[in-house]
């Protein structure tokens, strides 16, 4: 077998400072000692020296040593935030703004000595506290279940004392020390930040620090070229995990100082205000300055008209308590804990804090990675040619021998992911590796970037056949002659220059090249090295693409259909990112590389991105720094991530959102944690928080305008009238049982095409509507006082108080009812679809407003019966107000869709018309 390459890091000169034998403590905590340096700065130094501060050496460090270290500076654990018991999470729902509200006006009831109204809303406000906090105490429950180590155990070098041998053992990784000697190799997790002695083909996976798809090549340096690099070639880090090769590593950092927790330490975790802060927030003091204006009104108009003192004051906090959406609360965490339950039972789908659920619905520009979401994390084969750019199966066909031999001689533990490729693609064109014999091989090395696997073909027992694939300098830079169209030609520089511009060119349009040469040698008795790789003949190229998730295509086509703009946001090549948007039917756009933007912020960089879909080259502040833009210009954004460099842009957005398989640290900073890195459950996701934002929009549509109606009417009655329009406990039953009624629309089932457009709760425009139709309820309240007036002269014995509150009594219920039907998409009913919680609770409310007044408990809440005149009179009242229900509502969707609705196109509902677009 051929001798296998290792790249080794010689000691090199270097002056050994005062204090070298300084322990270098302060890489795994804080500076304590003289002689400290900062983590970055030991990575520049010569590898003796650097063992010198760090008191270490290639054997690594006594137990003693390290059990000292470790009691010193502490575990290598990484940074994670305190669980959040469930009584702080119920405290933390006090700080809804309607709650907020519901607790002072529960105060006020009390203070005068409304009772029963002081009890009911201190129900409400523990009911929705109860189910907010425990909803997303759930959601707690079920990411703690997720939580786990970066890497559970690690191989290290230890010696039991000063003067004996160096061992092996697998230990924690929480219990490694800086300074110690770390084996690495495929498949393991790098476990902290790691300085390379020694390195064999060593290529690593980063995706979860940078987010590039592409293994990274990794050598020992002694003296690197560039200390200052960004992505230093000796070093691993910590999040990491070994592609391919092994290596040994000299432990440099730990716990809070690995750059895995640099992100913790470089950005605050709290997020800002999200979407439903702003929609809640802005209807929320719009209602509190009504409510706050509301009883100094009707105190001062009653002294004022009526000569009534301080005894109006319970009328006037009943008005007020009136006009509040007392069931928001409930109906709000009602509404998104059964879309959290919904999309935990069905898709797997954890989202850890409710309002998320709101802000999901509300999303309309949606920033990921490419890796992993739009492609898979494995490449694919798309074509191989030869050297004039022809279609040649025979370049396929030598670079699966040279993979298929390279992977049996070097017995490689773990296949690189282009020999799978190239060797799945050969398998399908029927290449058979085992028609030739195999005798040597050099496996790939990231020094001269190409493998080589010496062969013996059939019939040629007097030659071994070398097959080199690898990068498309170094093979050409081997090669003296090339083979096009069956006849071997020298290769000239003029060649070798065409063929290298193919190569950019291919690259720039996402595809990365291989290239294959063959040569042909005596046989030879001792090892192959790689200074037989010479005088090859260049035989072509194999190109490879990302392979496209299955499901993305779809996804990504229903999103646009939902009005979610796509950004790609991601490390890699631009070419290689806009391919994989065209091979899904993503337009890419104008694309865009990091540093194009990097003198642009605020809006000027928003309006860059805006027309881009593709934003290559990014680093994890340039992703957080766009994404902080798009929201800043009105746009509702969330994040798609997975990786420690991803952590910036979670914080930025108003959702983040990573998959299960994240890394630990990305998985606590997201909102919502999907099964699975797919954009398909991402738009189930959206679907469902459409849909809690309908039931949301609906009850407040619903519940202001029909408030509204009934405080102005009060507001006229109690002016008008020689008595109170409504006593305190008779408000106090109606709202109980408009309540109970109201809490079916969090059941609703959604309307047809409610997911069509993102869900934002615009406060602008839902004050015009709740006036719009506040004033179409107050007229049908001041028609039912026309009513009751001439019942009242027409029937002898009914002009009492009592009467009227009975017959305004009946009438709000039944008018509330008819606003639950009309103001929701009452096409459910037409369809034909039966009745839902909405149409048996508007039942029920219509079966109490009609027996109630008649009932033996008539009398307890001071009413008495109306006479038959007065229902007869009401229903033509009622009629007339559904029929203005119903002409308004398709009025008002047409004038905010914009345009008339065709005829035959389905109507645009009222939910649409409140619910919708980018407005704040």
């Amino acid at each position: 077998m051929g001798s296998v390459p290792e790249i080794t890091a010689a000691p090199g000169p270097g002056g050994v400072p005062a204090d070298a034998g300084a322990v270098r403590a302060d890489a795994a905590g804080p500076a304590d000692g003289p002689g400290a340096v900062e983590p970055a700065a030991l990575t520049a130094l010569p590898t003796m020296q650097l063992m010198r501060w760090l008191d270490s050496g290639p054997r690594g460090l006594t137990e003693a040593q390290a059990e000292e270290r470790l009691a010193r500076f502490g575990e290598n654990t990484v940074p994670s935030w305190r669980p959040v018991s469930w009584q702080r999470r119920f405290l933390g729902a006090l700080r809804d703004p309607f709650t907020t509200v519901l607790l002072c006006l529960g105060l006020v009831s009390a203070a005068v000595a409304s009772w029963g109204t002081a009890l009911v809303i201190m129900t409400l406000v523990l009911v929705s506290c109860a189910l907010r906090s425990g909803g997303e105490h759930q959601a707690g429950r079920a990411m703690a279940a997720l939580r786990e180590l970066v890497a559970t155990t690690a191989t290290v070098q230890r010696r039991a004392g000063a003067d004996a041998r160096p061992g092996l053992r697998e230990l924690p990784v929480d219990q490694l020390v800086v300074g110690d000697v770390v084996r690495l190799g495929p498949g393991d997790l790098v476990p902290a930040d790691v300085r390379l002695l020694r390195a064999t083909g060593l290529t690593v996976h980063q995706a979860a620090l940078t987010g590039e798809s592409a293994p990274v090549p990794k050598q020992a340096l002694d003296a690197p070229a560039d200390p200052d690099a960004s992505e230093p070639p000796h070093m691993c880090f910590q999040g990491s995990s070994v592609a391919t090769g092994s290596g040994t590593g000299l432990v440099v950092a730990t716990g809070a100082d690995t750059r895995f927790s640099a992100a913790y330490r470089g950005r605050a975790r709290r997020r800002g205000e999200t979407a439903f802060d702003r929609s809640v927030h802005g209807i929320a003091w719009t209602l509190i300055r009504f409510m706050l204006l509301t009883p100094p009104l009707v105190l001062m108009a009653n002294a004022a008209l009526r000569g009534r003192g301080l005894e109006t004051l319970p009328f006037a906090v009943a008005v007020a308590v009136g006009l509040t959406p007392e069931m928001l609360p409930v109906i709000v965490t009602t509404a998104l804990a059964r879309g959290a339950a919904q999309l935990a039972r069905t898709s797997g789908v954890i989202v850890k804090r409710l309002p998320a659920l709101h802000d999901l619905g509300a999303i309309d520009v949606l920033c990921l990675d490419k890796t992993g979401t739009l492609t898979q994390d494995r490449p694919v084969v798309v074509r191989s040619s030869g050297p004039d750019g022809a279609p040649d199966p025979e370049v396929l066909h030598w670079a699966a021998v040279n993979a298929f031999w390279t992977i049996e001689l070097a017995e490689l533990p773990v296949p690189d992911a282009l020999d799978e490729a190239v060797l799945a693609a050969a398998d399908e064109q029927g290449t058979d590796p085992l028609e030739y014999e195999g005798v040597a091989a050099l496996p790939f090395d990231p020094g001269v970037r190409m493998s080589t696997a010496v062969i013996r073909r059939p019939g040629r027992h007097g030659a071994h056949t070398l097959v080199v694939k690898g990068a498309v300098e170094d093979v050409l830079a081997r090669c003296g002659r090339l083979r096009s169209g069956g006849r071997e030609t020298a290769l000239d520089e003029s060649g070798r220059e065409r063929l290298l511009r193919h190569a950019a060119e291919e690259a720039d349009g996402g595809v990365r090249l291989l290239a294959v040469a063959r040569g042909d040698r005596r046989p030879r008795l001792g090892d192959h090295t790689d200074a037989d790789v010479r005088g090859l003949t260049f035989l072509g190229f194999v190109a490879l693409g990302d392979a496209l998730a299955p499901s993305a295509a779809d996804a990504l086509r229903v999103l646009t259909e939902r009005e979610v703009a796509v950004k790609v946001l991601t490390g890699d090549h631009p070419g290689t990112a806009a391919r994989a948007c065209r091979d899904l039917g993503l337009a890419p756009g104008e694309v865009l590389t990091a540093g194009r933007l990097a003198g642009l912020d605020g809006p000027a960089l928003a309006e860059a991105v805006r027309g881009a879909t593709v934003v290559a080259r990014c680093t994890a502040q340039d992703k957080a720094r766009i994404v902080t833009a798009l929201r800043a210009a009105g746009h509702t954004t969330g994040f798609l991530g997975d990786g420690v460099n991803d952590l910036p842009a979670l914080h930025a957005a108003d959702v983040g959102i990573c998959p299960r398989g994240a890394v630990p640290v990305a998985r606590e900073g997201a909102d919502v944690v999907l099964a699975d890195k797919d954009l398909t459950s991402i738009e189930r996701a959206i679907t469902t928080g459409r849909h809690a934002s309908g039931s949301i929009a609906t009850y407040l549509r619903i519940t202001l305008s029909s408030n509204l109606g009934n405080v102005i009417a009060m507001l006229a009655a109690g002016l008008l009238l020689p008595f109170l329009p409504m006593l305190p406990a008779q408000v106090l039953v109606q709202n109980l049982c408009f309540d109970a009624a109201q809490f079916s629309l969090a059941h609703d089932r959604p309307a047809r095409g409610a997911a069509r457009r993102p869900a934002v709760l615009r406060p602008r425009v839902f004050l015009r509507f709740i006036t719009a139709f506040g004033l179409i309820n107050a007229a049908a309240d001041l028609a039912t006082f026309g009513v009751l007036a001439f019942v009242a002269h027409a029937t002898p014995g009914t002009d009492s108080p009592t009467m009227f509150h009975a017959g305004w009594f009946t009438e709000n219920l039944l008018t509330q009812g008819l606003v639950m039907l009309l103001l929701r998409t009452g096409r459910r009913t037409a369809e034909g679809r039966g009745l839902g919680p909405v149409p048996l609770a508007v039942t029920g409310l219509a079966v109490v407003g009609l027996l109630l007044p008649v009932s033996p408990l008539a009398p307890l809440l001071a009413m008495s019966a109306p006479p038959a005149l007065y229902y007869l009179l009401l229903a033509v009242v009622l009629t007339l107000y559904g029929a203005a229900l119903a002409f308004a509502r398709a009025r008002y969707a047409r004038r905010e869709s914009g345009e008339g609705v065709p005829a035959g196109a389905p109507e645009r509902s009222a939910e649409h018309a409140l619910v919708g677009g980018q407005g704040r």
